[in-house]
């Protein structure tokens, strides 16, 4: 992502825009997959907290090792969703690099069309 920030900021040599446009998509899709199987994991986590929770609130008396597990799954689903949270914030990220990158392509054919050469914008 920081290869393409650097190249919408102009440092570097002219930009295959199409090229650039592909490239970043193929990357959207991965993430979108990643996001995809993070969201699964992360919902079945929080099934599986809620019915220890269900366990914990019926049971006759208090079981130590239900009561390690409901504390481990708590601290693995916190910091589950960190992680969703940082892979969300970056596809969003991403969506916002790819309407930049479209808006420069579409410019350089504005510019190409208008003029007798092709510049490169």
């Amino acid at each position: 992502m920081n290869r393409i920030d650097q190249t919408l900021a102009g440092g570097g040599p002219p930009t295959d825009w199409d090229t650039l446009l592909e490239e970043h998509l193929v990357q959207i899709r991965f993430f979108q997959h990643e996001r995809l199987i993070h969201l699964i994991v992360t919902v079945a986590f929080a099934l599986v907290l809620m019915l220890l929770m269900n366990l914990l609130y019926s049971a006759a008396s208090v079981d130590m090792l239900l009561v390690a597990l409901f504390i481990f799954v708590t601290i693995f689903l916190l910091l589950y969703l960190g992680h969703y949270y940082i892979l969300e914030t970056s596809v969003q990220k991403m969506y916002r690099q790819y309407d930049q990158i479209l808006q420069r392509k579409n410019s350089r054919i504005e510019i190409e069309v208008g003029q007798d050469k092709p510049i490169r914008a």
